[in-house]
């Protein structure tokens, strides 16, 4: 077996309790290991996408126990670039991280890498209960971080976050109880491969459990109408938090990618691409509701979790169309959009140690500390998550526009990407101006480190960390990590062919379902497909 395919989970499974353990009151030694290991993660997130890149589905089995029967982690070519897009996100929101957050509250390391470790699982994973069992680990480390630093909105946001997690938990135990009873197996490939010899009795079961697994899964990806955790969950944890969760609703996304496009493609039958009913008018729902909120936000926080949810709702307009174009579309969009909410949410943090007393408040305050780089960066941001040129976004948003006129109603469609897009550049257009334009032209040239809020008479203090001593405006590092987000950003737009040459490759791998069958089962591995690319 390929020991590779493990290291990405076994990595991060052996420092986090390290950390927990033995280092957590030495926080530069934390802080060392933390970062190595995620150093480590990005080049193994490397290695695994050159494997994956020629064609091959590698497989390791735990224990040694085949498959169906044992538990087995998959290594293609969607999962190794989801592992990949994993290490080099973490590592960037850790750079980050470092420059003080991470003192605002404990354990923040380990849970950190147990985040990791749990989002790495979610992707190798080639078992639905498994697939659960990460799940669980990934969102545990999530209350932890949610909730990192308290305070009173943080922690209403966090159990309203957790309350929801439990019921879509139990929903998820439920499907996997349904589709168990009715396949005898959770092997995701083997449960494909068994669809074909199910009894007409039991279809209606099997059809209930698959249902869930779609409601689990948009829970997850925050689709409307389960969409309402997001909002307050994402503008109320801590802006490194936050940017990192900017890939925990992919999650959910890649999930319906694998699951639906395995088992229920075009092979399937009647019963193929039977999600598209409703995976359609919920991505209309959500981009038009996302970009709405950006609109009406009253603060960057609110502002910043409206654009992640319009962005999942335009990623679905792709996925929901289930052809090559709109997969490689998808996955496109998919790698911008975590890379810039990620940056918005790391620039509103930004704003917000900055502007004591008055934080990411939409209302107008004296000018803070290095306005002029956190402006032009902020600027670059929206650009990008808007779709507008010449940044990835814009790239991501015309293949997604061309990808849904394969659809009948694709002028509709059309009309609700550009009128959420008008929708979100209004309201850009209105934070970046009253924050970082009109606040500029006060009189007060930077903020104190004790200031009178608007609606009260008492002082507030500066934003303190977990030591109780007032935070650094520390520039140098945060910019840095919020510059390395931008530059995978100009990296998506100046390399679009070498990227999309890969992603094209990927969704053929998707919409070759018996290839993963064969390679998860141990069974004769037909011949893959020509690229279209390469004939082009």
């Amino acid at each position: 077996m390929n020991h590779w395919i493990i290291l990405p989970i076994l990595l991060p499974a052996i420092v986090a309790p390290l950390l927990a353990l033995a280092v957590r009151h030495d926080l530069v030694l934390a802080r060392t290991f933390s970062v190595g290991a995620m150093v480590l993660l990005v080049i193994l997130g490397m290695r695994q996408l050159g494997m994956a890149a020629d064609g091959t589905i590698r497989t390791y089995e735990l224990g040694g126990w085949s498959s169906p029967f044992g538990i087995v982690l998959v290594l293609d070519r969607l999962s190794a670039l989801m592992l990949l897009l994993t290490s080099v996100l973490g590592l960037f929101v850790l750079l980050y991280a470092i420059s003080g957050c991470d003192q605002r509250g404990a354990h923040f390391h380990s849970l950190y890498l147990f985040q990791i470790m749990g989002l790495n699982g979610a992707f190798l994973t080639g078992d639905l209960f498994n697939l659960f069992v990460f799940f669980e680990i990934l969102l545990i480390a999530s209350y932890g971080l949610m909730v990192h630093a308290g305070g009173a909105a943080r922690t209403r946001a966090g159990i309203q976050y957790v309350i929801i997690n439990l019921v879509g938990s139990t929903i998820f135990l439920i499907a996997l109880g349904l589709i168990y009873g009715v396949t005898g197996t959770l092997n995701m490939a083997d449960f494909a491969r068994r669809l074909d010899s199910i009894p007409a009795g039991d279809q209606a079961l099997l059809s209930i459990g698959a249902t869930l697994l779609l409601v689990v899964f948009s829970i997850k990806a925050a689709l409307m109408p389960l969409q309402f955790w997001l909002p307050g969950t994402y503008a109320n944890t801590s802006g490194p938090v936050a940017a990192l969760f900017s890939i925990m609703t992919k999650v959910g996304a890649y999930a319906i990618i694998r699951i639906f496009l395995l088992a229920y493609g075009e092979t399937a039958g009647e019963h193929a691409f039977f999600v598209k009913q409703w995976l359609l008018p919920m991505a209309v729902a959500t981009l038009l509701l996302g970009m709405t909120g950006v609109l009406a936000a009253r603060s960057l926080g609110q502002q910043a979790s409206f654009a992640a949810l319009g962005s999942m709702g335009m990623m679905f307009l792709a996925v929901a169309t289930f052809s090559l174009d709109s997969q490689t579309a998808a996955l496109y969009y998919m790698l911008h959009s975590t890379f810039a909410i990620a940056a918005l949410f790391l620039l509103v943090d930004a704003v917000v140690i900055r502007r004591p007393g008055f934080g990411d408040a939409l209302i107008l305050a004296p000018r803070f500390r290095h306005i002029g780089l956190i402006a032009a960066m902020f600027f670059i941001t929206a650009i990008a998550v808007l779709g507008l040129p010449p940044l990835s976004g814009f790239v991501g948003k015309l293949l997604v526009l061309n990808a849904v006129t394969e659809n009948a109603n694709w002028g509709w469609l059309w009309g609700a990407v550009l009128g959420g897009s008008l929708l979100g550049l209004v309201g850009f257009a209105l934070s970046g101006s009253l924050v970082f334009w009109k606040s500029g032209q006060t009189d007060q040239l930077l903020i104190p480190d004790t200031v009178v809020t608007p609606d009260s008479t008492h002082p507030v203090s500066a934003a303190v960390n977990y030591s109780g001593k007032p935070m650094s405006a520390n520039i140098v590092l945060p910019m840095v990590a919020i510059g390395c987000l931008l530059a995978t950003i100009v990296l998506l737009t100046g390399f679009p062919g070498l990227v999309l040459r890969y992603l094209d490759a990927t969704s053929q791998q998707l919409f070759a379902p018996h290839h993963y069958q064969a390679a998860v089962l141990g069974e004769a591995f037909p011949a893959e497909p020509p690229t279209r690319l390469e004939d082009a």
